[in-house]
């Protein structure tokens, strides 16, 4: 069992015990029912404490059984609180540390609540694409009133249990505890203080009002539907908590449960647990144990203090990391801090950040002009020019100054991480640290396993991942890794397309409107369409048969590289980000068509879409089959922190299993027709070929 049972004097105290954070899971459920009823039998227990071993009372469902037959298997939670409040001895919740999730709901279920200060306290279901499913939206508004509640089941943010505790009229809790420490002692005490009170005082019997009822309802959802406009679960917790004003307890109860279990069905609620469940496998590698041991991280050097350069920095500044920026000129060394300190000035500006917070940052920043002073760092991450040549000569040099046991990074986006590696004697300590731009922002951090690199560095890149707030995928070595690889053929299709009959305002805005941040045209407008051309080039001489569309190389000789030169695929007007259509470059494609002899067709947005989207799915199943990316789930946490794939579909791979890989390949084989597109591209990758044989799917 997953709660153990005490008996003092006449409190029985059942302590749930399901590390980390005591998931209510089918064996702590039992657990405590068990507990119960053994109180409940026992003439000389006169009362009963409800709390949590360790650093939680309670994180609410067992992520490890979600939708498995154990999450729902009785006494279910629902079961559980019903037994809970219908106990004839007081039942006491003896609060701490985190109390969320079915854990609030259990606790609103006991006759009292006793906190500790410091609890964080909430309700985040709707952060899965849900509503609280256990009594949540009923008992919280009776407990807190209307508005406070429906502030925290629709943000799903914690709160900390003092401030609600000062909450006027609040009824949460009966009592706050003096300290963490003390709270045991006073649970024992109040529960012992209210052994002859009856009736027991039930949650349920509070009345859930407010003055304005209609006229607020209808305003919380106006502002819930402008903020949450692909996801269902907010408006819907506006509803239940209405429902709570207006039900009985009972019929909204049954109301409350109806929404719970339609939301499970819905794509985008699997596509936000699916991303849940994501994030923590992508934290693990097959064959590297979870205890592996690390090396320490206390100082980091950064090669190169250009934009990439300066936004690395920023991530080991933030976490309280010192580091020791190199360049080859002073200039570039005063620009790259000078960008720095722009950066965390307009967040101070913004109140983002206290003046104290970013004098300490700049206060961990140091700069040279001479490797050796980067020669005691822990871990040292070159982001220098994209030419092998220029990083062979970065990591001889870090080979010949860096102490033994110092990771050697590189920021790669493309490179061979293993001919860089071997570019030292100690490729073991070699690995790819692939940050996305702007790097201080974006979420993805691709961890780039070279063929060589050590375990204990792989599990140190993964924890330091953490620690910068990144979320970290690893990679095996290809050209162009999991990310970049897969965009290049999104992008190849988007070139088909303008080759086909489409214009570029015409394929970014079929794609937004699935979700996407922005379009691939934008986008190469945003990142510099000198960067691809450049690929391109590489491209030309190591796979000479490969098929693109030429408009983009055409756009570049032009000069038009996009934001940074006012003009690109499309016209920006000076200090201004507004992408305006270009008349030039629509009568660049058309002459361009012209000369390929294309008489153009009208394109609908669903083959857009299909292309560019499949055309990921594709190229990320060979990536899964090659053992390039561990698991599909991987792609999808790429696509969703580095490229802007929309969160309510859950990221590619997850997308391709909702439309059904059947009919994934079916549109692949009708692709495989055009003959404007590359038939040999749209083969559909074994991996899929085989999961579709097999009723299968990637997740």
């Amino acid at each position: 069992m997953t709660a153990d049972y005490k008996v003092h004097g006449d409190v029985a105290v059942i302590t749930m015990n399901n590390p980390p954070v005591n998931g209510l899971g089918m064996a702590t459920r039992q657990g405590i029912a068990g507990g119960l009823e053994k109180a409940l039998a026992d003439p000389a227990v006169k009362a009963i404490v409800l709390t949590g071993a360790g650093k939680a009372f309670s994180g609410g469902a067992d992520i490890k059984e979600f939708g498995s037959p154990k999450a729902i298997a009785e006494p279910n939670l629902l079961s559980l609180i019903l037994a809970v409040e219908a106990s004839t001895k007081p039942v006491v919740a003896a609060i701490h540390s985190v109390c969320m999730g079915g854990g609030l709901e259990l606790s609103l279920g006991c006759h009292y609540r006793i906190a500790a200060p410091g609890t964080n306290v909430a309700l985040p279901e709707v952060k899965l694409g849900l509503i609280p499913g256990a009594g949540g939206t009923m008992r919280l508004p009776r407990v807190l009133g209307v508005e406070t509640a429906l502030n925290m089941i629709v943000s799903g943010e914690p709160v900390k249990s003092e401030l609600l505790a000062q909450q006027p009229g609040q009824k949460l809790f009966d009592k706050m505890a003096a300290s963490a420490e003390s709270l045991m002692d006073e649970a024992l005490a109040l529960a012992r203080s209210v052994t002859d009170k009856r009736p027991l005082p039930r949650v349920r019997d509070l009345p859930s009002k407010h003055p304005m009822g209609d006229a607020y309802f209808q305003f919380a959802r106006n502002m819930v539907k402008g903020m949450a406009k692909n996801f269902p679960a907010p408006v819907k917790c506006v509803d239940a908590v209405e429902a709570s004003t207006k039900k009985k307890f009972d019929d909204g109860m049954a109301y409350e449960r109806e929404i719970f279990m339609n939301l499970m069905l819905t794509p985008e609620s699997r596509a936000l647990r699916h991303l849940f469940m994501a994030e923590r496998a992508a934290s693990k590698i097959p064959d590297v144990p979870e205890d592996t041991p690390k090396r320490a991280i206390k100082a980091v050097g950064v090669i190169g203090a250009g934009t990439m350069g300066g936004g690395i920095s920023m991530n080991f500044l933030n976490a309280g990391i010192p580091v020791t920026i190199l360049e080859m000129k002073q200039e570039a060394l005063d620009r790259g801090v000078a960008t720095i300190r722009k950066n965390y000035e307009a967040q101070v500006k913004k109140g983002k950040l206290k003046q104290d917070k970013y004098d300490q940052r700049m206060a961990l920043l140091k700069t040279t002009l001479d490797y050796k002073d980067l020669a005691q760092c822990d871990l040292v991450i070159e982001a220098v020019f994209e030419e092998m040549g220029v990083k062979q000569k970065v990591f001889e040099t870090l080979d010949s100054v860096m102490k033994p046991g110092a990771i050697l990074a590189t920021n790669t986006s493309t490179l061979d991480v293993n001919k860089i590696a071997s570019f030292t004697k100690r490729p073991q300590d070699v690995v790819g640290m692939h940050f996305f731009s702007p790097a201080n922002v974006m979420k993805l951090l691709e961890v780039v396993r070279g063929e060589k690199t050590a375990k204990d560095v792989l599990a140190t890149v993964m924890a330091l991942g953490k620690q910068i707030k990144k979320t970290a995928v690893v990679s095996g070595v290809c050209d162009g890794f999991i990310g970049n690889r897969m965009i290049e053929q999104y992008s190849r299709q988007a070139g088909f397309l303008l080759d086909e009959g489409a214009t570029p305002q015409q394929v970014d805005k079929a794609i937004e409107k699935f979700g996407f941040a922005m379009g691939p045209f934008r986008m190469g407008d945003l990142a510099g369409n000198d960067i691809g051309w450049a690929i391109r080039k590489r491209r030309a001489q190591e796979r000479p048969n490969m098929l693109y569309s030429r408009t983009a190389d055409k756009l570049c000789e032009l000069g038009r590289f996009g934001q940074k030169t006012g003009a690109g695929w499309y016209d920006y007007k000076e200090g201004k980000r507004d992408a305006i259509p270009s008349k030039l470059v629509e009568d660049m494609v058309a002459e361009h068509r012209k000369s390929l002899g294309v008489e153009p067709r009208k394109i609908s947005d669903e083959e857009i879409v299909q292309r560019l989207v499949f055309a990921l799915v594709n190229e990320g199943a060979r990536i899964v089959e090659e053992g390039i990316a561990s698991r599909a789930s991987d792609i999808d946490m790429v696509y969703i922190t580095g490229y802007g794939f929309p969160i309510h579909r859950g990221g590619p791979m997850l997308y391709a299993d909702q439309v059904g890989l059947f009919n994934v390949m079916q549109a692949m084989k009708r692709f495989q027709k055009n003959p404007r597109d590359d038939a040999k591209f749209w083969e559909p990758a074994p991996l899929i070929q085989r999961l579709v044989a097999e009723g299968k799917t990637f997740s």
